[in-house]
């Protein structure tokens, strides 16, 4: 009985599939991530690495947490392994640049995930919340839970992600609209809880008399959730959020928290390796343009049982 050996069995594969108008998928897919501690940033990860496997590439996942030197070094390090292509959530809009534009000197195609750099034409895509939109949403929610009348604060996120800027600025353009709501207090919060805790905590000792707290993500809300539980104050003050993150789900199914602006992070994340297959393949990402936005949703007390895993939500 005839029988192929396995190399000879890979190259009859690899020559039907080149038959068959389509490339077989192998290489190193490199995913570079900020901070798998918070849940969103993990998730990202994770769809990104299970993305690229199941379409036959090797994924390795690592985080930068914020500091553009961890991340020049992991670029270098996905160089040195020869990846075919890098996604990367960038630590720092401005920062991040030279160490994009180091991969793509090396032939390496870099696909941005949640975040921005400020320069096109350097990465294939960037792929990001339509944050604009989401703060939209969540400062009309959080007006409808607050009142339109009071003094009330903002936790800012890291000054370095445009994100940070975008959702701020959404807020400020709804906000604006009722002019007896008075932003008391504005605070930098770096996207985390435990400064979001300390700074709410501040806050409140200077303007006791808040009623809301409006976050650029969940985890600085939970942290100022956190703080007003200690002042015994939560049942007073009204507090939003933005990312969707499992454990901000459970603090609105608690009542704890008004809502939370779900970014679909797992559709991008799978979208930016499946782009990156298509230019591996075919040189083009089959996208129509390199900066691409995909809309948010609300997650509240009333659609909060539709919540089926983490930034999931079925409508």
């Amino acid at each position: 009985m005839f029988t192929m050996t396995k190399r000879a069995l890979l190259a009859a594969v690899a020559i039907n599939a080149l038959l068959a108008g389509t490339a077989m998928a192998e290489g190193l897919i490199t995913i570079i991530v900020n901070d798998p501690a918070n849940p969103y940033w993990k998730t990202e990860g994770d769809v990104a690495a299970a993305t690229a496997e199941s379409l036959g590439y090797t994924a390795a996942v690592s985080a930068h947490k914020g500091d553009t030197n961890a991340e020049s070094t992991m670029i270098d390090t996905a160089i040195t392994n020869k990846s075919v292509a890098i996604i990367l959530d960038p630590a720092n809009a401005d920062g991040s640049i030279g160490a994009v534009q180091k991969a793509v000197d090396a032939g390496i195609p870099v696909f941005l995930v949640n975040a921005e750099i400020n320069k096109e034409g350097l990465a294939k895509a960037q792929l990001v919340s339509n944050n604009a939109q989401g703060a939209a949403l969540g400062a009309q929610q959080w007006v409808a839970s607050v009142g339109e009348t009071g003094n009330y604060a903002e936790l800012f996120g890291n000054p370095a992600d445009n994100n940070a800027a975008t959702r701020s600025n959404g807020y400020e353009t709804v906000l604006t609209q009722y002019p007896d709501l008075v932003k008391a207090a504005k605070e930098v919060a770096d996207w985390d809880r435990t400064k979001g805790h300390d700074k709410m905590q501040s806050i409140l000792q200077a303007n006791p008399d808040i009623i809301g707290v409006i976050a650029g993500n969940d985890e600085m809300a939970l942290g100022a959730i956190a703080a007003l539980k200690e002042a015994g104050k939560l049942e007073g003050v009204k507090v939003g959020g933005f990312d969707g993150s499992p454990d901000a789900v459970a603090a609105i199914t608690a009542g704890e928290m008004q809502y939370t602006v779900l970014q679909p992070v797992a559709v991008f994340s799978a979208e930016a390796v499946k782009q990156a297959d298509s230019f591996i393949k075919t040189g083009a990402t089959g996208a129509a343009t390199e900066k691409q936005l995909f809309d948010c949703l609300l997650i509240t007390k009333d659609n909060v049982a539709n919540y089926t895993g983490p930034f999931t939500l079925s409508q």
